[in-house]
């Protein structure tokens, strides 16, 4: 017997058909004996009606009340999936987050879990429920509901499954797993079969788009051993009910994977912009200057490149943010131009950012080189590069975003191994 908490996301749950198949995939490992619960999305589509609904009632509407509606979404969910079960003959019942309670701090409409008393979802189990548990939602300090921002029912399931040291946490999406590129863009990718926290944190914080990247920061804090499933399969087709390798990908500490690739995966982001500042005067503070007020606008920086002058006296500051910010940022620059002093800025929209994932980049060279000669040979510039121990990311013009990540994506034999 084992302690499961299975997630399933709002294609998952899209209507009364998917709910009733969501029903037989929990149904599986109840009756395999093992303890489960279950957190659940919105139906698709829905949350973002209830976010249009209310910009229509007020623009500048109140985020304490706009959490009281978005978070319905995933209540109605709850309350169909649990009817389901019983329908099938299993004990269970439906909670919302703040029934649990799952306490967060008080920023309305992304907020962040603070912690989970395991205990009530714990007692339910020696109860032979099954929990369905609403996502995305917990209790703010001002005792009203919280919700956790988009994606936000994946960072509720991993939490938790932390909270009641839960043996494997299931989030079952409308793929079977994690790949090592978008098979959008190149059908030769391969579903991974296991995957570093580490990596699969920076594949999720550089563009995959599989699990939102707070979910995996508590999963690897917390080492929760998380599967990525598809809900599509047949509930009952065979090795689903595999306690240790059910069919999707495993993420998990780097020590259970015993063949470490150089290169595990390729990410990619589109619609960057990169700002320049131009002949900035090279002094100490200088970059506090410029970063913080951006910050303190809530825009995202990302690749920051900085180029002393001959005479080190000016230097060009250039770094990119999401296009959607670029006139918040240059409206920010602007302000600043007579405090931080300088000649020009200058912005350019439609770039995109691909990167190179792998933890065996930590104990092999020229990885960084086979990028840039295999883009080189494709004629595709390059206009900034970032690194850590574990990826490479690669500012382009975006035309060429997809011919580079199957570039990239051949030069390393992913699509061969």
């Amino acid at each position: 017997m084992a302690r499961i908490v299975m997630k399933f996301g709002g294609t998952s749950v899209a209507d009364i058909a998917r709910i009733r198949n969501v029903a037989r995939h929990v149904k599986r490992e109840v009756d395999a004996g093992h303890e489960v619960a279950v957190v659940v999305s919105a139906m698709a589509g829905k949350t973002n009606e209830l976010v249009q609904w209310t910009r229509e009632a007020s623009p500048m509407h109140d985020a304490r009340e706009y959490d009281v509606v978005v978070a319905s979404g995933e209540q109605v969910t709850a309350g169909l999936l649990a009817i389901a079960l019983q329908n099938m003959g299993v004990h269970a019942r439906s909670w919302q987050g703040w029934q649990i309670p799952i306490k967060t701090d008080n920023a309305h409409g992304a907020a962040r879990i603070l912690d989970i008393d395991g205990a009530f979802l714990i007692k339910r189990f020696g109860e032979g429920q099954v929990a369905v548990v609403a996502g995305f939602q917990g209790i703010g300090p001002d005792n009203r509901i919280a919700t956790l921002g988009r994606g936000g029912s994946d960072t509720s399931a991993v939490a938790i499954a932390a909270a009641v040291k839960a043996d494997r946490c299931d989030i079952y999406t409308d793929v079977d797993g994690v790949y090592t590129t978008d098979p959008r863009i190149e059908p030769k990718a391969r579903r991974l079969a296991k995957i570093s926290f580490e990596e699969m944190l920076e594949m999720a914080s550089l563009g995959a788009k599989v699990l939102q990247v707070r979910s995996v920061e508590l999963a690897m804090v917390h080492r929760v051993r998380t599967f990525v499933r598809s809900s599509f399969d047949d509930p009952d087709a065979p090795g689903m009910g595999d306690l240790l390798n059910p069919p999707g990908t495993l993420i998990c500490d780097e020590e259970e994977i015993v063949e470490q690739q150089v290169v595990t995966g390729i990410a990619y982001a589109k619609d960057e912009a990169q700002i320049s500042l131009r002949r900035v005067g090279d002094r100490p503070g200088v970059a506090a200057g410029i970063f913080g007020p951006l910050a303190e606008a809530n825009i995202n920086v990302d690749m920051i490149v900085q180029n002393i002058s001959e005479d080190g006296k000016f230097t060009d500051m250039t770094f990119t943010v999401p296009s959607g910010d670029v006139g918040k940022a240059l409206a920010v620059l602007e302000r600043l131009k007579t405090t931080i002093g300088y000649d020009v800025v200058q912005s350019e929209a439609g770039m995109s950012k691909v990167s190179v994932i792998g933890i065996g980049m930590r104990s092999h060279a020229g990885v960084a080189a086979t990028a840039f000669k295999a883009l080189a040979d494709k004629a595709i510039n390059i206009r900034a590069i970032t690194t850590s121990e574990i990826k490479i990311s690669i500012l382009i013009d975006g035309p060429y975003t997809e011919l580079a990540v199957r570039t990239l994506h051949s030069v390393y034999g992913l699509d061969k191994q």
